[in-house]
């Protein structure tokens, strides 16, 4: 295989965006239920950002109507289904969820994830993204 191939790769997902409702309705939901934290941070023409951090990616947050540029060619509310890892059991989760009143969809269910078998858990969030909340079945 020529060198210039084995550069052109890529190793990791830096961060993806949301484009939500509410930004405060989508940091409280993500920081409370899911543990993330949320952040503002400072871009380069100086305009403030929200991003939610959680291990060592990221979810940057646009407001619908107000997006930033470039953007996703169709950028609406309630289109992503993302799948999140945990270390804390299931059944952990199952009563977390029900602390905080958010109904689980569907689960316990056995998955398969990117590296191997997932419990998991779905859920949605204020937007109706679809959240699978999985732990490894090492």
């Amino acid at each position: 295989m020529p060198q210039t191939e084995i550069q052109c790769r890529v190793r990791a997902l830096d961060h993806l965006v949301l484009t939500v409702k509410s930004i405060p309705d989508t940091v409280r939901f993500y920081t409370q239920v899911l543990g993330m934290r949320g952040e503002q941070f400072e871009v380069a023409d100086g305009s403030r950002r929200w991003a939610l951090l959680y291990g060592q990616s990221k979810i940057n947050l646009h407001q619908k109507g107000r997006e930033f540029e470039p953007r996703a060619a169709h950028a609406h509310p309630g289109t992503a289904d993302l799948c999140f890892l945990t270390d804390a059991p299931i059944d952990a989760w199952m009563t977390h969820l029900a602390t905080h009143q958010i109904d689980i969809e569907d689960g316990p269910v056995e998955r398969s994830g990117a590296i191997g078998p997932i419990m998991s858990l779905y859920l949605r969030d204020p937007d109706d993204n679809l959240i699978e909340v999985s732990v490894p079945q090492v």
